[in-house]
């Protein structure tokens, strides 16, 4: 027979077992909905509001202190089958399970699925499954006495147990403490043997390629001879109308290879790269009956990808290859994108990428101290061309190597190398995120005194295990990493991993203690973390924060900002470069200004470096609940200014000015695989916009090239700093360079005309500019909750317009697009 899904979604009950259960649900029993998790029972039945609104996270605390337990009942009929197997594709996150009273397993691993032979528990007629979920604060406490206490930047011991770092909270995250059953549980039922492991590479070679295909399976318990074999067929571009190809092998014991040579076919690529064809491999297991016992298929692209570290005069890069392309990375870190993470739809991931792409992002890193994410997460990476750099879950903290958690960590490394391995956009898998450096820096060594803290996982266990499932896939010890570092059993060996002349670096001194034009002190080979914060959107902002008055520092404000002295920081980096407002809107906005121009000035910086510095990854891209962080999207999914200056400075033509040598050079980079010809104009302006001096040069760069053109001393030279500006200019894309900070400078009161016209889509908003005007960006959703802003952040000279649309669905008061809380710039944060 062939293999049968059952779901067992339905019927479902949710009950605080123990602890400190409140008055109201002791004794009750609720409906659950599975997947699902307890918060978001509690939420559906109305026992708890919001979690994401105003003190709500303390009040809900209680939570993860309690012991909850999950039952169902479900009728079950005898068949022909060998093997009733009950599968959990996940759960958060430590169980007891019990089928009918008796016991059929336990977990203690979030990252991970679990498969129950229940052949023998199970009864005609009906069924209780019982699943009991222990309080993830006081399991991961007790593991922590157990394991022996480990550091990590925050009180709760996360590194003890396999579990979602952040659900405990971060210095952008909701402390959650999640339980639940978070994906899809079922009964499969099967005969002599199953599909158990199938992995699928796609190697392109010359016109066509290759597809190999390893299987493992299982045999039912008296299956052991039993002749099987495994078919694979083939369907995509270019394969044509006819036969499709195909090949069969048997098993050799329980494993078999099938080997497909392809004639034809065509490259897989990056986001601004080319395009994205994408094959289906079937892959079925048969027996002797005329249906196939077990099938699966997977969805590849043919593409090769590696990391050039090979040592050059200037350290070892860390460079992107793909389809012998380098790539410069234009990425942005992952965290999940809601603390609830069982929220997270493929529709909302699809709005989330498509809002990457906008920005000009062509790559994603899963951050190690949230999940391996879901199958639709990938695949629709796979269909857009957004390269995924995926961490091991591991993050901030040294780990125990001893068991149970050595066995957990190579059980779920092991499944998720596998599941995740055949897809086209995952271009790394990295051991951890700043553990390595953290040993190195953190006083970590001291305070360890000889324990283990992760080492045997990050330099022998993950890359034994991806050279054994996927050695197609490159691996990074960690994040920071400088190729060449090694662990001899006592110490790490090599470079310092945070290394800038060597592998990935991460930025974080300019956020903590520096101010971020010292980014351009830096030049690294390639940047996986740095960011500045800013508040979200107005309207996202109001929603979840209710304080009256609302300032910086009421209540709600500091429960929403979980960086530590987070708004003494924005304070200090704000000031160097403008004055510090005395009303609460006009403090929202000049955070948001100063978060995006900071992470901007960056990335221009080290774009203007490649290639020697061949990529940059922001911290981060979104957020998993309102709050003042480091994401260009905020948890409401509204963009920030930062996602206009991302999407800027990650143009695929971009023009800079930047410091060099004492003077001043206009940067062009040309990531397009075009070349790019023209005159680049070199203006040199009074803030009336008078012409000062200038000068022309013909430029020809090279696709997916940098050129540097130095300035005279009479264009890079200001007479008057306060007021005067440097504007270089090729085929409409333009720079600017300003001599004095915005506060000492000379920039006047924005004087703006506004025109409004409706048109497919929303509105266009057309301002023309008077005199100056800096960074010009439309608050729409101060127009309209749901409306957004095509463009933002935008520079006029006097006399020049800008047209912007405002997409909304809904009428739009247009007397307040000129409003000056919804047309903001930067001249109203210089004038008072």
């Amino acid at each position: 027979m062939t293999l049968t899904r059952r779901p067992l979604h339905d019927g479902w009950t949710l009950h605080a077992a123990s602890g400190p259960v409140r008055d109201d649900l002791v004794g009750v029993t609720l409906d659950a909905a599975v997947p699902g998790c307890v918060h978001t029972d509690l939420l559906a039945t109305g026992r708890i509001p919001d979690p994401f609104l105003d003190d709500n996270e303390s009040a809900l605390a209680w939570i993860g202190l309690v012991d909850w337990t999950y039952a169902t009942r479900f009728d079950w009929a005898p068949d022909d089958a060998d093997r009733t197997d009950l599968v959990f594709e996940g759960l958060d996150t430590v169980t007891a399970i019990s089928l009918n009273g008796r016991g059929i397993g336990s977990t203690a691993n979030q990252h991970r699925s679990y498969r129950f032979d229940v052949r023998d528990a199970l009864v005609e007629g009906p069924n209780d499954l019982v699943v009991r979920f222990r309080s993830p604060i006081r399991y991961a406490n007790e593991q922590s006495v157990a394991l022996g206490v480990r550091q990590r930047p925050y009180p709760l011991p996360y590194d003890a147990l396999r579990k979602s770092a952040c659900s405990f909270g971060w210095d952008w995250g909701i402390a959650t403490y999640t339980s639940g059953i978070v994906k899809p549980v079922g009964l499969e039922s099967w005969s002599l043997a199953r599909l158990a492991q199938t992995r699928v590479v796609a190697t392109p070679a010359g016109e066509g390629g290759t597809i190999e295909v390893d299987v493992t399976i299982e045999r039912a318990g008296d299956a052991a001879s039993a002749p099987l074999f495994v078919s694979v067929a083939v369907n995509g571009p270019g394969l044509g109308d006819g036969i499709l190809p195909s090949a069969t092998a048997e098993l050799d014991g329980d494993r078999a290879r099938v080997r497909l040579q392809l004639s034809a076919a065509e490259r897989w690529w990056p986001a601004g790269y080319g395009e994205q064809p994408l094959y289906v491999v079937d892959v079925r297991l048969h027996g002797d009956g005329p249906e196939p016992l077990d099938a699966t298929h997977r969805v590849v692209g043919f593409r090769d990808v590696r990391w050039d570290t090979t040592p050059d005069e200037s350290g070892t890069p860390f460079t992107l290859v793909v389809n012998d392309q380098p790539v410069f990375v234009k990425g942005a870190n992952w965290i999940p994108d809601d603390a609830l993470t069982v929220r997270i739809t493929r529709d909302r991931l699809r709005r989330r990428f498509d809002q990457a792409l906008d920005a000009n992002l062509n790559l994603i890193r899963v951050w190690g101290g949230g999940l391996y994410e879901s199958d639709d997460f990938y695949e629709l990476a796979d269909e857009l061309g957004l390269l995924v750099w995926q961490d091991f879950l591991f993050a901030c903290a040294a780990y125990a190597e001893e068991e149970p958690l050595r066995s957990e960590v190579e059980a779920e490394a092991r499944e998720n190398i596998v599941r995740l391995g055949h897809h086209a956009a995952l271009v790394l898998l990295t051991g951890n995120n700043e553990n390595l450096w953290g040993y190195e820096d953190w006083g970590w060594k001291l305070r360890l005194d000889g324990k283990t803290w992760g080492a045997h996982y990050y330099y022998e266990l993950f890359p034994a295990l991806v050279g054994e499932l996927a050695p197609h896939v490159p691996y990074a010890p960690g994040s920071p990493f400088s190729p060449g570092m090694g662990w001899d059993g006592a110490a790490q060996t090599g470079p310092h991993p945070n290394d800038e002349l060597h592998g990935s670096m991460h930025l974080w001194e300019q956020w903590n203690r520096r101010d971020w034009h010292t980014y351009r002190d830096h030049r690294p080979r390639f940047v996986a973390e740095f960011g500045w914060q800013g508040p979200p959107a107005w309207t996202t902002l109001v929603r979840s924060v209710s304080d009256a008055p609302l300032t910086p520092e009421s209540p709600g404000m500091i429960v929403h900002q979980k960086a530590m002295e987070g708004n003494t920081k924005l304070t200090n980096g704000l000031l160097p470069h403008f004055r510090l407002p005395e009303d609460m809107e006009t403090w929202h906005w000049a955070m948001q200004l100063n978060q995006a121009i900071a992470v901007r000035t960056a990335l221009e910086h080290f774009r203007s470096w490649a290639p020697h510095t061949q990529g940059a990854i922001v911290w981060q891209l979104n957020d998993c609940w309102p709050v003042t962080s480091w994401a260009a999207i905020d948890g409401d999914e509204r963009p920030k200014p930062l996602f206009y200056g991302l999407r800027k400075a990650f143009a695929p033509r971009l023009v800079t000015i930047q410091p060099r040598d004492g003077g001043l050079a206009a940067i062009v980079s040309n990531d397009t695989g075009e070349a790019w010809t023209g005159t680049l104009r070199v203006r040199r302006l009074a803030f009336d916009g008078a012409v000062i001096a200038g000068m022309d040069a013909s430029l020809e760069v090279a696709a997916r090239g940098t050129t540097a053109v130095v300035l005279d001393a009479t264009s890079a030279t200001a007479g008057e700093a306060a007021a005067e500006l440097v504007v270089a200019e090729i085929d409409g894309v333009r720079g600017e360079w300003f001599f004095a900070e915005p506060r000492d400078s000379a920039l006047g009161a924005a004087d703006l005309a506004v025109a409004t016209s409706a048109v497919d889509g929303g509105t266009l908003v057309t301002v023309t500019a008077r005199g100056l005007v800096r960074d010009l960006t439309i608050l729409a959703d101060k127009l309209d909750p749901a409306a957004v802003a095509s463009d933002g952040l935008v520079t006029l000279l006097p006399g020049e317009s800008t047209g912007i649309l405002i997409r909304h669905s809904g009428d739009l008061d247009l007397d307040r697009v000129s409003a000056p809380e919804v047309l903001r710039s930067a001249n109203q944060l210089v004038v008072r």
